[in-house]
């Protein structure tokens, strides 16, 4: 996993907590999430995904499965044992992948702000295809500008936006960006979350309106014993927006998860 950018935070023999970054962002989006690991006594692992930011390209377009194995790839890489796993927005799909084709691996599994993949239906895939669209038509700093206002709910404030802005127009770019939406447009994972074992929590911002609350309730449904949370006064990016209550839910979750 030498090709694959990571950060980690924490005792080099700690229990990991692997974060993996929505389709807009890269690792940095998880730097609010350092507290986290002091409160649990983990160490965070943070990727930027092949073919973002740091990491190197793919040789070609990875699918959600290819992306799926690469995070397992870097988990035996940096643990022995079975890791908790955070996926936010694409991340979350790229997780529930995951979990769905190396079980063994994921000792817990956190879903924030995510779905089941776009491919539920004919136009959500169509939508999620045509994002890199715009991405060219707009360039990478008006991409990362409007993108930004949807992410982030209505009481957020103009120096969060434009951080949220300034972590993406850094971390994404052709074709990885198209493979990666293509991949989303792909993916369909309701047929599936009966098979998942492990202990999984499914949050969700009360104003995101990317993958709103009832996206994560059906999420939630779907997989046995799953625990549902809203996160108050948050948008699709919860974990960067209200980090404090955020990561105290995450804490209680894991706590009960894996201690």
């Amino acid at each position: 996993m030498s090709n694959v950018f990571r950060w980690s935070y924490g005792a080099h023999d700690a229990p990991v907590l692997l974060c993996l970054h929505g389709i807009g962002s890269c690792a940095d989006a998880f730097l609010g999430q350092r507290p986290l690991a002091e409160r649990l006594g983990t160490r965070l692992v943070a990727w930027d995904a092949p073919g973002y930011r740091y990491s190197a390209d793919p040789a070609a377009a990875p699918g959600i499965d290819g992306w799926a194995d690469a995070a397992a790839s870097l988990i035996t890489a940096e643990s022995d044992d079975p890791v908790a796993v955070l996926g936010v927005s694409w991340g979350g799909v790229t997780a529930t992948r995951l979990v769905l084709r190396h079980p063994e691996l994921v000792s817990a599994l956190v879903l924030a702000d995510s779905s089941a993949g776009a491919g539920t239906k004919s136009e959500q895939a169509e939508a999620m295809r045509a994002r890199a669209v715009d991405f060219v038509d707009l360039g990478p700093e008006g991409f990362a500008a409007a993108r930004a206002q949807r992410l982030v709910g209505p009481d957020a404030s103009d120096e969060l936006r434009a951080h949220v802005a300034d972590i993406m127009i850094p971390s994404i770019r052709m074709p990885c960006y198209q493979w990666a939406c293509d991949s989303m447009a792909e993916s369909n994972h309701y047929p599936d979350l009966g098979r998942i074992a492990a202990p999984t929590l499914v949050v969700v911002g009360e104003h995101d309106e990317v993958t709103p609350p009832r996206t994560s309730q059906r999420l939630a449904e779907g997989i046995e014993g799953a625990r549902y949370v809203e996160i108050a006064d948050a948008g699709h990016l919860a974990n960067q927006e209200q980090p404090e209550t955020f990561n105290d839910v995450i804490a209680e979750f894991l706590a009960d998860a894996t201690g």
